[in-house]
């Protein structure tokens, strides 16, 4: 999915020039996060609402379900979350932007990018997914893209070192 940062591709900005070309990260990772918080809010819930029952009596068993309002609160922001996160490659930068309340921005210039590299945890490669970290000299503008295909995250973290090492050739 690639979009401008209103959500047109190749949107136009205030001066009239087209924008970066945004892309989202694949629906594999909002499954992922969606099902962590059923794992651990369903037993939780089922949990509470059998000691309050046991131990308190039937009548307060009613506030047991109260982490299923979370559950439902929860599943909602990891949607706005995960439609947040965009990244764009430019000539001479990485953009990486993410957060719902408080938006970050974060712009890696290629030629400080020291170290480039592509994990993916267990519960990530059952869902197909993988993460790309960069590193720079300055640990303030490291970033990370979560949730990425690994396909695309090789793709990426090629690319990267490639441009990393023909911008830092002039330093």
């Amino acid at each position: 999915m690639k979009t401008g940062p209103t959500g047109a591709a190749g949107a136009t900005g205030p001066t009239g020039t087209t924008g970066p070309e945004w892309t989202g990260l694949p629906a594999g990772l909002l499954k992922l996060r969606r099902l962590l918080l059923l794992v651990w809010l369903v037993p939780l819930t089922v949990a509470l609402v059998v000691l309050l029952a046991m131990f308190v009596g039937p009548g307060w068993a009613a506030f047991g379900v109260l982490p299923l309002v979370v559950l439902v609160w929860g599943w909602v922001m990891l949607g706005r979350n995960w439609r947040s996160w965009r990244y764009a490659e430019r000539a001479d930068d990485l953009l990486i932007t993410r957060g719902v309340l408080w938006h970050e921005e974060t712009i890696v210039p290629y030629g400080r990018m020291q170290l480039v590299e592509v994990t993916s945890g267990p519960l990530e490669r059952k869902f197909g997914l993988a993460s790309l970290q960069l590193h720079t000299a300055a640990a303030a503008t490291d970033a990370t893209i979560p949730g990425l295909a690994p396909a695309e995250a090789e793709r990426l973290r090629d690319r990267l070192t490639e441009l990393g090492e023909a911008r830092s050739a002039g330093l």
